[in-house]
This record gives C-alpha cells, structure tokens and sequence, in this order.
C-alpha cells in the first residue's frame, strides 16, 4: 500500500454498502489522510466511528467533494448523476456503486479480477458493475482467457439485501407471519413500476427491477450489457433470469457457459483454484459446495457443481455464490480505490 494519504470521501455513509466501504476501508488500513461521510439530509447528524474516531455524517453537497482525492458513492443513481460531476470538478476519483455510468462509453466498467487495465482510462468516475455481474465474470475470467466464451446462460436466486434495508426488514417481518399464521401484506418487493407487491418469505419471485418491452427485467439486462463491456466482447451471447429469494446476504447463480474450445473439468478445476478472488468449494463426495450463508461477510467469489454439460460438447455448468454486499458492492470499490491509491505510490 502506498506511503502516500489521500483525503476520501463515502456518499451514502449510513446506507448498508456505505457501512461495508467503511469497515473495509478500516479492516485494509487503506492510507487515509481525512475521511469525509456523506448522506441525505435525513441521515445527517449520525456519528460513525472510525479507527477510534467519531465522524459526524454531513449532508452531501456539491462543495462537499473540495480537497477530496477519492469519492466512494453508494447513495443511488440519482445522487451519483447529480454530484459525481462536481466530485470531478474539484479533482477527485470517483468510483460509483449505481447504475449511473456502467454503460457510459467513456467510464470504465471495472472488476479488477477481470480488467484492472481499464482503470487507466478513467476520466473521473470509474463504475462498480451490478452485484450479480461482478460475481459471474470474476468466475468466468479464467475460462475465457483459457478457451474463450461463446454463450452464457444463467439464473440467478439473489439476497433480499439487494433491495436495502427495507427488504431485509420485510422478508424477516413476513417470515414471522407466516410461522405465526398471520396476514401477509407485502409491501417492498417486488420493486417496480407497478404497485403490486408479492410475499417474499418461503417464496420465489421472478422479478428483480422494472419490466423492459422485451420481456427481460433491468437486472437481466444489466447482466447481459455489462458482461459483454467487462468482458470487451460483444460476441458472447448472454441471457439471464433474475429471481428474488428469501436470504438476507449472498445471491448464488447457476450458469451454463458455452467454451469456443474444448475443456477438460479438472484443468477447469486448477484455473479457478489459482484465479484471483475465487474459491473452489467443488466436491460432491462430501457434498461441499458452494452456499449463501457460509459467503455472507467474505470477500471471495466461490465456484463448485462443475460438471460437463450432458447435451452440448462444450458446455459447462457451475454454481457461484457471493455476498452481494461485499464483493458485489462494497470490496470491489475498494479494490478500485487501493488500486488508484498504489498508482500513486
């Protein structure tokens, strides 16, 4: 880590990834000069104690980022698009958690398992992908370096946490109903255009995010977009259906992916055994494999159920599972921010 400090700021302080960046930002000992929390103006006034020093959370303005080297945003798509702009204008890095500027064609889409050379290119913001995407291309790096990727097919079973606070409170209140024989009245979830909610606990629901025209949910289509940018191959072919199940952290997917070249699993296995940031839970003898609750609060991305697709001669399935809050949020941001903080060394 470098010798050098830096002034830092975190938009969205008080929120659940904001509380992960920093206490992982404390945990990494990440070279900070001042730290600077930011939140809405209902959050203003929290206190927040980092290494032993209480921070007073202030409202976010576009002044707030003057003197600021490196702003870490999480507070939403619609701050971000209002104040990253002025973070930049007063000299700082961004590196936003929102759905703001994945898909800007002049802002990096950065998973620095994947493509930390796209962080040089940054002109001022550099963009976190969305939860479910970090995990399935930081497990897929590896194949398609090795024998590249024509198709991806994959179904995702993601964490209430993805939906904030709010969900999470709503998944334990409902569980609690039902166990109790209550009324049910859903309130949160889906979140969509539509006022129509569904019961989330002892549940399945086949939605994350609004309805595109063409069938496929926001979420889905930020799978398919961002892969092929993180990636930077257009060619793959990549569909996804996103469903909302009842765990607090950690969304687990299935995927099938579709090699150019022909594979053996165990040289599949080593790959990912020494890729950075995955690790491999693949032994059906003892019936470990990778699992929602034993990813909750770790860094890693987990891999196991390899096993050759039985009709395609190059197909492949796993399952991966990561806490969406941690790698899917939070520990990628600050992977980006102890990459630009050594840059600077």
């Amino acid at each position: 880590m470098s010798n050098v400090k830096f002034n830092v700021a975190v938009v969205g302080a008080t929120g659940a990834v904001g509380e992960q960046i920093i206490g992982l930002l404390e945990k990494r000992d990440f070279p900070i000069a001042k730290l600077k929390l930011l939140s809405s103006p209902r959050s203003a006034g929290t206190v927040i104690n980092f290494k032993g020093q209480d921070i007073v959370v202030e409202v976010a303005t576009p002044e707030s980022f003057e003197g600021i080297d490196i702003a870490l945003f999480s507070a939403g798509g619609d701050v971000s698009k209002a104040l990253a702009p002025h973070a930049v204008r007063h000299g700082a890095v961004c590196i936003d958690n929102t759905n703001a500027f994945r898909m800007d064609p002049g802002t990096p889409l950065v998973v620095p398992e994947v493509n930390p050379e796209q962080i040089d290119n940054h002109k001022g913001i550099i963009a976190n992908p969305n939860c479910s995407t970090i995990q399935m291309v930081a497990a897929l790096k590896p194949l398609q370096d090795k024998y590249g990727i024509a198709r991806i097919i994959v179904s995702t079973y993601q964490a209430v946490s993805g939906a904030g606070a709010r969900a999470i409170d709503e998944l334990l209140r409902q569980s609690k109903e039902v166990l109790d024989g209550g009324e049910i009245n859903p309130d949160i979830l889906p979140v969509g255009s539509l006022p129509v909610k569904h019961q989330i606990a002892f549940n399945a629901i086949p939605q994350i995010d609004k309805f595109n025209e063409n069938g496929y949910t926001l979420e889905e289509m930020k799978m398919v977009n961002e892969t092929k940018k993180i990636m930077g191959d257009d060619s793959i072919e990549v569909t996804a259906t996103c469903v909302r199940i009842p765990v607090v952290y950690g969304h687990s997917e299935s995927i099938y992916v579709e090699l150019k070249s022909d594979y053996e699993l165990d040289e599949v296995r080593e790959l990912l055994l020494n890729a950075p940031g995955i690790t491999l839970q693949d032994d059906p003898s003892s019936q470990s494999y990778p699992l929602a609750t034993h990813a909750a609060g770790k860094p890693d991305v987990f891999v196991g159920r390899l096993r050759r697709d039985l009709g395609a001669k190059r197909g492949l399935n796993m399952w991966v599972v990561s806490d969406n809050l941690m790698k899917g949020a939070a520990w990628n941001a600050v992977q980006i921010a102890e990459i630009i903080a050594s840059q600077r060394s």
